[in-house]
């Protein structure tokens, strides 16, 4: 029977602690002895010096430094991983005990005020829903799962996402490789500067100067081979003056490539870490075959091809010497380095995209098996086939975001006939909560997650709300204004291929209560006309008569408060039919206003 995710997290992070403060006292042990064995071969070059002892026994000490460092650099990337390990299970109790947010990546650079429910939904941001499921190492994991809480994926795609999911969901030993693959993937790793050297065009010119170059270096070989043994110098002179004719005209291009690749080299050698992982691993499900399948380009690893490119880099580097650049410079190295750097970007360059999309999906979905892992209660959507009027039926429906100990479970049902819900009820009363509920749970839905819910069947949905319309002084523009033209876009996203889902908070309230019934029922009579489910809320209680007027295609529910001791209590559950009274003025009373 396997343990509860708590039990299994505390566990690990027990020894991950235990294996961190082994490595740190490796770490201060080799530190130290690395400093002794400095001293000892400042003593003995000292008494080598003065004629005491002969100069070759620094061999000694300088042998045991080098060994010292070696394992110095081993202990040093293991005290950092198993402070990772240590991390990534810390954050993964965290959000077992609903104390997540602030602790992971907000996802604010994803942010959209002109989508038309990110903001109004909370999916990123501090506490947001990608906080929650955001495990991701690289920014490609990041963007791509960004982007399907941002757009809904078709039933088949989401029913291919929910089984990979699934597959992935008992993976723990995957996710913690993962975490731990290199301390820096996030910052290091320019996605789009990567695919734009790597599908950029080409920078040498024609092949056939390939095949010069490496006659001239052997030219340049032989001839020095013919200087030392006969002592005529003639013939390598004169073949490094035809290098130097050979090589001048292309210089600037032969840098170009040079350069150009050392920053992208180094990206990838830093996404090798997550490559070289999963390469490792064999999945049954059709999704995640085919992801890793698309890591071997022409046979050939995607990691090993990205330590071909990184060693080829480090060649380069060479020429920095002092000692090396003069030989360098004979064997043309630098230039068969920029060719057999063209040469990978001829043959791996077009891959580059596809590792980079392909890291982002197994990142993406394994943040949606973190998230279903530690929340084994949370149901699978049942995604129905699309239809000309959209259906949402949620039974026990919470909100993810709230913590399990304050969260209230409640029933929507927008299918058959009713289309509508007017949800009615005082301030504070949990009528937003409603909304933001349905809406963050179509979203999970339909980016292949699981869903806060004991059931839940919905067809394919076009998401909308107006739960953080705002005015903009810098625009010009009031709240009912920005309100209207949201709807306005609600409208024309009603037109499109899937029906829509809006969440319509305090529908017109910008207005007289005349015109907001007229204008509320004119408005959701169009967009049930075009398939259309949803909900409005309200607290006027006028514009309940609006599911009269909508009449079978609307319904009213409502929350309810009780006044005791002078405060204001609520059960945060919805009852049929519209709210009968206010509490406004309990609410004035309460704050210590005169409203007698």
């Amino acid at each position: 029977m396997p343990s509860a995710p708590g039990e299994e997290y505390r566990a690990r992070l027990g020894l991950r602690r235990g294996t961190l403060t082994v490595q740190a006292a490796l770490d201060a042990r080799l530190s130290y002895a690395r400093l002794a064995t400095f001293g000892a071969g400042v003593l003995v070059a000292a008494l080598a010096w003065a004629g005491v002892i002969p100069y070759w026994w620094l061999a000694a000490p300088g042998v045991v430094f080098a060994v010292l460092a070696h394992r110095h650099d081993r202990v040093i990337r293991a005290r950092d991983a198993a402070a990772r390990a240590v991390a990534f299970y810390e954050r993964g109790l965290a959000r077992l005990e609903d104390r997540w947010a602030g602790t992971g990546e907000p996802g604010d650079r994803f942010r959209d005020d002109q989508h038309p429910y990110a903001n109004d939904l909370d999916l990123f941001g501090s506490g947001s829903l990608f906080e929650l499921l955001s495990i991701a190492r690289t920014r490609a994991g990041e963007q791509v799962l960004a982007a399907w809480l941002k757009s809904p994926a078709d039933p088949d795609e989401v029913q291919a996402r929910q089984e990979a999911v699934a597959e992935l969901t008992p993976a723990l030993d995957l996710r913690e490789a993962i975490a731990l693959a290199g301390a820096d993937v996030r910052a290091s790793v320019d996605g789009e500067a990567l695919v734009a050297w790597a599908e950029g065009t080409p920078l040498l010119g024609a092949r056939g100067l390939r095949g010069a170059a490496w006659v001239l270096t052997a030219a340049a070989v032989g001839t020095a081979f013919y200087w030392a043994s006969t002592g005529r110098a003639a013939p390598f002179i004169a073949t490094v003056f035809l290098e130097a004719l050979f090589s001048i005209p292309q210089r600037a291009r032969i840098q170009q490539a040079l350069h150009a690749a050392d920053g992208p080299a180094r990206d990838l050698d830093v996404l090798a870490h997550v490559l070289r992982r999963l390469e490792r691993e064999e999945f049954t499900t059709a999704r995640l075959a085919a992801l890793r399948g698309r890591l071997d380009t022409d046979g050939v690893a995607a990691s090993l091809a990205i330590h071909r490119l990184h060693r080829l880099v480090e060649l380069h580097d060479w020429q920095h010497n002092q000692f090396f650049a003069p030989l360098a410079a004979v064997l043309l190295w630098g230039t068969h380095l920029a060719w057999a750097i063209e040469q990978w970007r001829r043959t791996h360059g077009a891959h580059v995209r596809a590792w980079l999309q392909d890291v982002g999906d197994f990142e993406a979905l394994g943040s949606l098996a973190a998230y279903r892992y530690e929340h084994p209660g949370d149901a699978w959507p049942e995604m129905l086939a699309p239809a000309a009027r959209g259906v949402f039926e949620g039974v026990g429906l919470g909100h993810p975001l709230i913590p399990a100990a304050r969260m209230i479970r409640n029933d929507v049902c927008l299918s058959g006939t009713t289309q509508l819900l007017v949800v009615s009820g005082s301030n504070m009363s949990g009528k937003s909560t409603l909304l933001r509920t349905v809406g963050i749970n179509a979203v999970l839905a339909q980016a292949g997650a699981p869903v806060r819910a004991s059931a839940l069947r919905l067809t394919p949905l076009a998401c909308g709300a107006t739960l953080r319309i705002q005015d903009s002084l810098q625009e010009g523009r009031s709240r009912f204004y920005a309100e209207i033209t949201r709807i306005r876009e609600l409208a024309d996203l009603a037109r499109g291929p899937r029906p829509l889902l809006f969440l319509l908070d305090e529908l017109f309230h910008g207005t007289n209560s005349h015109d907001r019934l007229v204008g509320a029922s004119r408005v959701l009579r169009s967009l049930l006309g075009r398939g259309a489910i949803g909900l409005i809320t309200t607290h006027d209680l006028a514009l309940t008569a609006v599911a009269s007027d909508l009449a079978p295609q609307a319904g009213n529910v409502h929350f309810e408060d009780r006044l005791e001791g002078g405060e204001l209590h609520f059960d945060y559950r919805v009852r049929p039919g519209p709210v009968t009274r206010s509490n406004a003025i309990a609410l004035m009373r309460a704050v210590g206003l005169d409203v007698d």
